[in-house]
C-alpha cells in the first residue's frame, strides 16, 4: 500500500512539472464585435476583419498557418483590434446600436449572417477567405478576398 501511495505521488508531482514547463504559445487577441465597439470608443486603432465559413480550407489554413506565425501574432496583437467572424454565424450580434443576425436559425452553407453581408459588401457572391483592414474610424483600407501568406499579411499590415 505504501509503495503504491509513492508511486501515485511521484506520478503527480512529475506530471505537474512537465506541465508547468510547457510554454504557452502566443495567438491572436481575436475579439468579438461588441468588444470591438466598446474597444474602439475607450481606444481607437486600426482593425482587422477576418471572414471565413466552416467549409473553407484556404480559411482554416490562414487560421492554423498565417494567424499563428509569430510576427503576424505580434504586429496584430500590438497595433490591430482582431475580429475574426464566421460569415455563416446564426448569433445575434448587437454593434454600432443596431443588432445583427441570420435569417436563418440553423447554419447552412452559403446562408451569411446580415453583419457579414454588410461589411463584405456583397449579398450572394461572397468569397472566403475575406480579410479586411479598417483605419480607426472604421472606413476600409484595404479588402482581400484570398487566401493570405505570412509574407502577404505581413505587407498589408
Amino acid at each position: 500500500m505504501r509503495l503504491l501511495q509513492i508511486i501515485i505521488i511521484t506520478v503527480l508531482l512529475t506530471t505537474g512539472l512537465v506541465h508547468s514547463q510547457e510554454k504557452v504559445k502566443p495567438s491572436v487577441n481575436w475579439i468579438s464585435f461588441e468588444q470591438l465597439e466598446d474597444s474602439l470608443q475607450t481606444n481607437p486603432k486600426p482593425v482587422l476583419l477576418f471572414f471565413h465559413t466552416d467549409w473553407c480550407s484556404y480559411c482554416k489554413k490562414m487560421l492554423s498557418e498565417t494567424f499563428t506565425a509569430p510576427e503576424v501574432i505580434e504586429k496584430l496583437n500590438s497595433h490591430y483590434y482582431a475580429v475574426e467572424f464566421d460569415a455563416e454565424s446564426i448569433d445575434s450580434i448587437q454593434f454600432d446600436g443596431q443588432l445583427f443576425k441570420n435569417d436563418f436559425t440553423i447554419k447552412r452553407t452559403g446562408k451569411y449572417h446580415e453583419l457579414a453581408k454588410i461589411l463584405m459588401g456583397s449579398e450572394n457572391r461572397a468569397i472566403f477567405p475575406t480579410t479586411m483592414l479598417l483605419n480607426e474610424d472604421f472606413s476600409v483600407k484595404t479588402k482581400k478576398i484570398n487566401y493570405l501568406s505570412i509574407k502577404q499579411i505581413l505587407n498589408i499590415l
